[in-house]
């Protein structure tokens, strides 16, 4: 069975266990619903340990708390990785459209400007501002913020993902 991040591990929140995790996906609420499961997964997305069942969750800022069942202290939650992943089963999960891509799917990816092929999409990272595409660009890293208007489309069938830059954003 394939398994998919959905969330990426923070921290552990307050003393009655809950954990602060930060969501991969764009159905938050369905995927973090009380009484569905979660698994850790290693780097390589091999399910480590038993599932663990959402007790409650609700979002928090740009994350989610989420007590599980069974975990009713923080200091299980201290063991965790940092940024570690929990998953779910992928048949579980609604596919992506044709203008999306799941996360594990963005390295290698052609970036295109204006019909041109700039880079290769390397990773998404998460910064305060939001989420940052970095994109290796002759040598250089760059950091493009990963939204609209700036994606201008992400193109499922061909792999690739076309940016409309402002000004100046590639020169930096």
């Amino acid at each position: 069975m394939e398994y998919l991040g959905v969330a990426k591990f923070n921290k552990p929140h307050g003393l009655k266990g809950e954990a602060l995790v930060y969501p991969l996906t764009s159905e938050p609420d369905a995927v973090f619903a009380t009484g569905r499961s979660l698994v850790k997964l290693d780097r390589d997305g091999v399910p480590m340990g038993e599932p663990l069942t959402i007790e409650r969750s609700r979002a928090y800022h740009r994350e989610w708390l989420i007590k599980f069942h069974g975990i009713d202290e923080r200091t299980p939650l201290e063991t965790w990785d940092r940024q570690g992943l929990l998953g779910v089963p992928k048949s579980e999960l609604t596919p992506p459209g044709d203008d999306q891509l799941y996360l594990h799917e963005i390295p290698g990816t052609p970036v295109v400007v204006n019909g041109e092929e700039i880079g290769v999409a390397k990773e998404v990272l998460t910064g305060p501002g939001g989420q940052l595409l970095s994109i290796a660009v002759k040598g250089k890293e760059l950091l493009i913020p990963f939204r609209k208007p700036i994606v201008k489309r992400i193109d499922r069938a061909a792999k690739r993902i076309e940016l409309d830059p402002p000004a100046g954003l590639l020169d930096l």
